[in-house]
Order: C-alpha cells, then sequence, then structure tokens
C-alpha cells in the first residue's frame, strides 16, 4: 500500500535527508508487505515508532500541540497520496 514513487511529489519541497529515509521507510514496507506482514499493523507500527521518536527528541507537550494540527491536515489531503489535485 505504501508505496515511495507514488508519493514523491508530496515531499518534493522536503530535503534530501528526508527523501532518503521515505526511501528506506519504502524498501522496508515491501520487505514487510513480502513477509505477508498485514498492511495495518505495519501502518500502526510506523505511527507509533514515529511518535515514539518524536516524543524522545522533543517531549510529550510539544508532539501533542503537533498533534492537534492533523486531523484538518487529513481532511486537506495532504496525506492522500493518490490524490488529483485541480
Amino acid at each position: 500500500m505504501f508505496h515511495h514513487e507514488n508519493s514523491q511529489a508530496l515531499f518534493e519541497r522536503e530535503d534530501e535527508a528526508r527523501k532518503r529515509a521515505l526511501q528506506y521507510l519504502a524498501e522496508a514496507w515491501r520487505n514487510a508487505e513480502g513477509e505477508e506482514v498485514k498492511t495495518e499493523a505495519l501502518a500502526h507500527a510506523a505511527l507509533f515508532a514515529g511518535l515514539a521518536t518524536l516524543v524522545e527528541l522533543y517531549g510529550e507537550t510539544a508532539i501533542s500541540e503537533l498533534m492537534k494540527r492533523i486531523p484538518d491536515k487529513v481532511i486537506q489531503g495532504e496525506y492522500t497520496v493518490d490524490r488529483t489535485i485541480q
């Protein structure tokens, strides 16, 4: 389900390090799917790992504030990979 090639356009403004990180994650994702790990389990594990890392780096309060903005971003389509912009 998560394919780096499909989401590259969403990250054009991101720096090279983030693009490389996304490539590594996409490869790991494909490998896990090849081992029949369920996509939902991969997504939950990725969210947990990402949030846990951010909390460790910036603390619960800062990441809690960051997460408050996520619903609007989801509704606006910022996480919809295969969307068409008109």
